[in-house]
């Protein structure tokens, strides 16, 4: 088979590569993360590289313009080597990550909230700990085995039924007792109903014990390494998640890992990104990474499938599968996990295929389960997860929301990271009076948060219709037509932008937003219509995840994404994945409450098969809506568009 050499620029990495491989193939292979939120499926044009030298065959697309080609322009998904070829990855196209990243997405993606709703209070007792050991010598008349000293010694400080300790240990235990002068320190970890000793060393080594919290993320991975005796975060990390060279969303990913190996590549790429986050965190923090013992993860139950190398395409298939929903705890080198030698890996459990242990996280970190009063959760990512409930009961559901919220399928669209415009406001002619732009400077593109600005405003202005329609005699000279035939807003020109090229809304952009949003709003309606209830019954909305941190309220309220409540109801939890899994780490209590009063008391509510929404979904594609009385706060506003 003819190989050749494709180099990555500006990051000088040359790899061999097949005569006929794809150029996201080939990039993923050298490290080198492409976004493609389709997964290389050809269909989002978002993989833009550019060919500097060498000879390539490329398929036709739509997303490439006379310019762009000869400016040497390619889509790597549809761009195949055919010799030597030395590659550019834009700045647009490339997926950030440690370390150039890390502090600022930490920052916005490991952000919580110090306190929502009415959490329950648990005691601390982490799910590993460290007890130092005097021990009695033994004696004629004490003949106790060593191991059972040791079990012994102990359950005179604490209560456990069933205790183990491994073959490993078992060979070393003798020597490390007598070399010690029989003080020695414990260190356990909780399996399941059993607690194992995983370690026993010689000294007070008490005082050396962490662990990590991690949110597997399906666009960001956000890890907490937590002192498992103080309960102090001593340092946050977090970088993109590196599958995203296999699609945006979970679909795309599991549709990529069609054999063994394409599952691998995908856990490889997981456990590789949380290996990464936790080198950088103990490095921050100056601790051993010996000493880190439990980690402990909560992600959707895709994320968590790859994690732990399962087989995810049963999730997508009716009647929607997984293969676990109660994660075993198991060594963390079982997964590729880089820890201490013994040291453990748990996940937090799921409800569904598309209801993972990131919303359980979220559900704990709320209080819901803990208030008589009605409560409303929205996780929006690339999917979209909502939880109805209270103390009594609690029904949740998935809605396909897509990579909107993320920057996907948004022409000028990108990640909320340096250059992405986040926030954005008009005057009353329908011109940009402020922008808010990730990192300061120019912009580079438009990020979630900012195209729910941008839209809100162009319907607030009469810039667009309550359909999505562009309405040439309110935009002027900002509506033009695009090279695809496609209307077009401009938000600012080239001059004014970091890459000296317009930035724009489309009116298929606009449709995607609409067909998004209209997708979380019909999902809560649903959710109130399935338990007999209606918005006014909801007394608590908490908004999740590292978009919510930066979602206006009332912008959302505006165009339809979220009920028209009052907007004091409304709080954001955060990053509550992490937080979740931190307070599970922090507290076996904790734990188990989550599986025994969260996991599974909850009912899962399957959408694809409720009437409701497959007959009304439609109704919900205006804005905000067809039925303008379920907004009663904007029907005047609507009135005089």
């Amino acid at each position: 088979m003819e190989t050749y050499n494709v180099t990555f620029q500006p990051d000088g990495v040359t790899v061999e590569a097949a005569r006929g491989k794809n150029l996201l193939e080939v990039a993923a292979a050298a490290g080198v993360a492409v976004t493609a939120v389709c997964g290389g499926d050809g269909v989002c044009g978002k993989c833009r590289v550019i060919v500097k030298s060498g000879k390539v065959t490329a398929k036709p697309n739509i997303f490439l313009g006379r310019l762009d080609i000869q400016r040497g322009v390619a889509l790597a998904c549809q761009t195949y080597v055919d010799g030597d070829v030395v590659v550019e990855v834009p700045l647009e196209s490339r997926v950030g990550g440690v370390p150039q990243l890390a502090s600022e997405d930490a920052i916005r993606y490991g952000r919580v909230s110090e306190r929502v709703g009415e959490a329950a209070a648990f005691p601390h007792n982490s799910l590993a700990r460290k007890e130092y050991l005097d021990l009695p010598v033994p004696e004629i008349d004490d003949n106790t085995s060593d191991q059972e000293r040791i079990f012994e010694a102990l359950r005179r400080k604490q209560d456990i039924p069933i205790m183990q300790m491994g073959l490993s240990v078992l060979r070393d235990v003798a020597s490390v007792l007598r070399a010690s002068n029989w003080q020695v320190t414990a260190l356990l970890g909780h399996r399941g109903g059993t607690v194992e000793v995983m370690e026993v060393c010689s000294g007070d080594t008490s005082g050396r014990n962490y662990g990590v919290a991690v949110d597997l993320g399906t666009t960001t991975v956000v890890a907490h390494l937590v002192d498992l005796n103080s309960s102090e975060t001593l340092a946050t990390k977090a970088k993109y998640n590196s599958q995203v060279s296999f699609g945006d969303d979970v679909i795309a990913r599991m549709m990529y890992a069609t054999n063994g190996e394409r599952r691998r590549q995908l856990q490889d790429a997981l456990v590789s990104d949380v290996n990464d986050l936790i080198a950088a965190l103990v490095s921050e923090a100056k601790v051993k990474l010996q000493d880190v013992h439990f980690v402990i993860c909560a992600g959707n139950t895709t994320m968590t499938h790859f994690l732990y190398g399962l087989r995810p395409e049963h999730i997508r298939k009716d009647p929607y599968v997984p293969s676990m929903s109660y994660p075993p705890t198991v060594r963390a080198a079982e997964v590729g996990v880089t820890i201490s030698a013994r040291g453990l890996l748990a996940a937090l459990p799921s409800v569904a295929s598309y209801v993972g242990g990131d919303v359980i996280a979220d559900v704990l970190v709320t209080g819901m389960t803990e208030s008589e009063e009605v409560s409303l959760l929205i996780d929006m990512g690339t999917n979209g997860e909502l939880v109805l409930g209270n103390s009594d009961w609690m029904v949740c559901c998935s809605a396909s929301a897509g990579p909107a919220f993320e920057g996907g399928g948004i022409s000028c669209g990108m990640r909320a990271t340096n250059g992405a415009i986040e926030h954005i406001k008009f005057d009353e002619r329908g011109r940009v009076k402020d922008a808010g732009v990730v990192g300061g400077g120019k912009p580079l593109g438009i990020c979630g948060s900012g195209i729910i600005d941008a839209v809100g405003e162009l319907l607030r202005t009469g810039c667009i219709d309550r359909g999505g329609r562009l309405m040439p005699d309110k935009c002027g000279s900002r509506l033009r037509e695009s090279e695809s035939g496609d209307k077009e807003f401009v938000l600012f020109l080239g001059k004014d932008t970091a890459l000296g090229r317009d930035i724009v809304v489309t009116e298929a952009d606009i449709s995607n937003l609409i067909h998004t949003k209209g997708s979380i709003f019909m999902a809560v309606e649903c959710l109130l219509d399935h338990v007999g209830l209606e918005f006014d019954d909801v007394k608590h909305v908490y908004i999740a995840g590292g978009f919510g941190n930066y979602l206006q309220v009332e912008q959302a309220i505006g165009i339809g994404l979220l009920p028209d409540l009052d907007p004091g109801i409304f709080q954001c939890v955060g990053n509550g994945s992490v937080q979740g899994a931190k307070m599970a780490l922090l507290s076996l209590e904790a734990h188990e409450y989550i599986k025994d009063r969260i996991a599974s008391c909850m009912t899962y509510l399957e959408l694809s098969t409720y009437h409701k929404y497959m007959n009304e979904y439609s109704s919900t594609l205006f804005l905000p809506h067809t039925d303008i009385e379920k907004f009663p706060s904007l029907m005047e506003k609507a009135e005089a568009l």
